[in-house]
């Protein structure tokens, strides 16, 4: 009995640690911004809080790297847009929340359905994020950091999958979105959030037609084909959707 209750107050404390650590993190991001006034200390938090991705042999480290590429990708993405938003406290401190939420909520789930989830959002963090630097890079530098993103989020949800292609097809996805960010490179449209941020129009579509992609692909990896009435109502979807953000809102802003 002893024992039981030893095991159950170090899960207890072990739980307490990681929500703790999880929300200083966070927290600290805001305040690097707030005080230094520049990306660079809180993007180096952000590296060093995964340390223990290289705390295993080195033959290891590959495998680490890419199961974590989507949190780091979430992680710097959240840095460029709370010092995007400097001047604007209470959209940095939603930022923070939201961030707080990845952590703490959907980060650690390993079901299918949180997976794709999480890969949704790295994706549109990440594109978002590239975006809102995209002024200051080259177009080389803004494709490459597309494909990164791409092929990261698509590896993400085709590992639960146990696809025996997965490089393959990570590297094609990440191919199609570096396309697209580099047709959209010279004209992208943005809608306000908050007083500082914009949402890209390539944002949206992109997100759209990785939902499409993934809806295709279960439906492939069930029935060996794809089936009109798995993907009938996810491409509806996904058409409305790129048809809304082109020809309702396609004038909104031009970034």
């Amino acid at each position: 009995m002893e024992l039981l209750k030893s095991v159950r107050r170090r899960s207890f404390l072990s739980e307490a640690a990681y929500i703790i650590l999880n929300i200083t993190l966070a927290v600290m991001l805001l305040v690097l911004v707030l005080v230094v006034n520049v990306p660079w200390p809180a993007l180096g938090l952000v590296l060093l809080s995964k340390w223990r991705v290289f705390a295993v042999r080195s033959r290891y480290w590959t495998a680490n790297i890419r199961a974590n590429l989507v949190d780091v990708i979430v992680g710097i993405s959240m840095v460029v847009f709370l010092y995007a938003s400097s001047g604007d406290l209470a959209t940095q401190i939603s930022l923070t929340l939201l961030y707080i939420g990845w952590l703490l909520f959907l980060k650690p789930r390993s079901k299918r359905a949180y997976v794709a989830s999480q890969a949704m959002v790295g994706l549109v963090f990440g594109i978002g994020a590239i975006v809102q630097i995209s002024p200051a890079l080259p177009v080389s530098v803004v494709v490459l950091l597309s494909w990164i993103v791409g092929y990261a989020t698509s590896r993400h949800v085709l590992s639960v999958q146990h696809e025996s292609h997965i490089n393959f097809l990570s590297l094609l996805w990440g191919f199609v979105i570096a396309e697209i960010m580099w047709l959209s490179y010279h004209w992208t449209i943005g809608y306000q959030v908050g007083n500082t941020l914009q949402l890209s129009q390539v944002v949206v579509i992109i997100a759209a037609l990785s939902f499409l992609a993934e809806r295709s692909y279960i439906s492939y990896h069930k029935n060996g084909q794809i089936l009109s009435s798995d993907i009938m109502m996810p491409a509806l979807l996904t058409i409305s959707i790129i048809g809304v953000v082109l020809f309702v809102f396609g004038g909104a802003a031009t970034i």
